[in-house]
């Protein structure tokens, strides 16, 4: 029976031919779309919004990666999914989107992708 042509991954920008969905790079970590925002982050999606409001406030809007006062958004310094506190400010800060965020959000798509090739973290 013949099979069908590899397309490229459903990343935006990944070249990556796969027989379908996404590269080994990018798949989504395994929490992801599964859990509620409450579930995986200990708190509603408008709490989420005001502790980001305070934090980017406490940062002067200044991205805590390239230290430019661009930041318009919230990053947890240690990963949720690697153990860092989803609601302790400490872990918390202000990050701008386009590279820092999106560089260090791909990293931790890598990681988390080698993660699961090695079986580390599994029960």
């Amino acid at each position: 029976m013949p099979t069908a042509p590899k397309t490229r991954c459903a990343e935006p920008g990944c070249r990556t031919l796969v027989d379908r969905g996404r590269c080994d790079v990018h798949q989504r970590p395994a929490w992801a779309g599964r859990l509620p925002f409450e579930q995986r982050y200990g708190m509603s999606r408008s709490e989420w919004d005001a502790l980001s409001r305070r934090i980017l406030i406490r940062d002067g809007w200044t991205c805590y990666v390239c230290g430019k006062q661009a930041a318009t958004q919230v990053d947890h310094k240690i990963p949720v999914a690697e153990g860092g506190s989803p609601r302790d400010a400490a872990n918390l800060g202000a990050i701008c989107e386009s590279p820092c965020h999106e560089n260090k959000s791909e990293a931790e798509r890598i990681r988390a992708a080698q993660r699961a090739r090695s079986g580390v973290g599994e029960s």
